[in-house]
């Protein structure tokens, strides 16, 4: 019956991020996957980020996203920003599963950036004993349900952007044999944050995000505070997987980040690295056809592909 599942279209990716609205959806095939569609609304400067003049716009711009007839069906699954999620990697209290978030939010709770009472918490297992604690705002998800609501999408889940990263990672550049073992630091950088993920292929063993994006990297002073940061990473990580080598740095941001910016981060950390273009790794006859110019090289499309992939 394997020929039952060769052609299977995926939802649609929605990456709502701070900086505007990417949709991307592809296709199983059985050679590989194939881009469908995508489009990108940039957010005007004017309009302030989490207000209900956001949320107008972004129910518009998905109106206007949608309107694109490439787009098959109105199935989608969305991701909550990385400025609205909270992550930690913990080790794993010894209680019963029934117990674990109550028990993870109670070491977690003096460090949530909003009232704990509000909080909705979700642990992803790790290895070594450890999970990965993931916290939101529910005014925050409610916000967004209603926004998804309000377009007429069918909203099929909500990810976490870590998980859209290792997706994006397993199925595009971590293909070979080797890679099933493969520990890798996943470095997404965007307009106002870095996100870092480490993952031994899909299992998560770390996620970080740090306020220093592509509009902060104009001196050498910022390039270092990352750097600092991605340090940081490495030295929890060791802390907490001992004896565990990252064997190599993989820069999802496609074109959207300077080549030259990635190799000198790459050469201070003295890390192997490589690029990973979500673009360049789908298949597709024609980018343009798909309703993505390449000439718009600042767009990253990273947690749009990864979350069409999250099925």
């Amino acid at each position: 019956m394997g020929w039952f599942w060769a052609n299977h279209t995926l939802p649609i990716g929605v990456d709502l991020a701070g900086d505007g609205l990417r949709l991307i959806q592809l296709k199983q095939t059985g050679s590989g996957v194939r881009l469908i569609a995508g489009r990108s609304v940039p957010r005007p400067d004017t309009i302030p980020l989490g207000s209900a003049e956001w949320q107008h716009w972004a129910i518009q711009a998905i109106h206007e996203a949608m309107a694109d007839r490439r787009f098959k069906g109105r199935k989608v699954i969305a991701a909550m920003p990385a400025s609205d999620v909270y992550i930690d990697l913990l080790r794993a209290p010894k209680v019963d599963h029934a117990g674990l978030e109550r028990a993870v939010l109670t070491r977690i709770e003096n460090r949530l950036p909003f009232d704990p009472a509000n909080a909705l918490v979700r642990c992803l297992p790790a290895e070594n004993d450890h999970v990965i604690a993931v916290a939101t705002n529910r005014t925050m998800i409610d916000r967004h349900l209603a926004i998804y609501e309000k377009a007429a999408l069918m909203l099929n889940s909500i990810c976490i952007w870590p998980v859209a990263l290792a997706n994006c990672y397993t199925r595009f550049f971590g293909r070979r044999q080797s890679d099933l073992q493969a520990v890798v630091l996943l470095l997404d950088i965007e307009p106002a944050c870095a996100n870092v993920v480490i993952c031994r292929h899909k299992n998560l063993l770390l996620a970080r995000s740090t306020p220093l994006g592509t509009n902060d990297l104009h001196d050498e002073k910022a390039l270092n505070r990352l750097v600092l940061e991605l340090n940081a990473c490495r030295h929890q990580f060791a802390a907490a997987y001992k004896n565990t080598r990252i064997e190599r740095l993989i820069f999802v941001s496609g074109q959207a980040v300077d080549a030259a910016l990635c190799a000198e981060i790459a050469r201070q950390l003295d890390m192997r690295a490589q690029m990973g273009d979500c673009l360049r790794a789908v298949t597709a006859a024609d980018v343009f056809k798909c309703g993505i110019d390449r000439r718009s090289s600042n767009i990253n499309w990273a947690t749009a592909f990864g979350l069409s992939l999250s099925q």
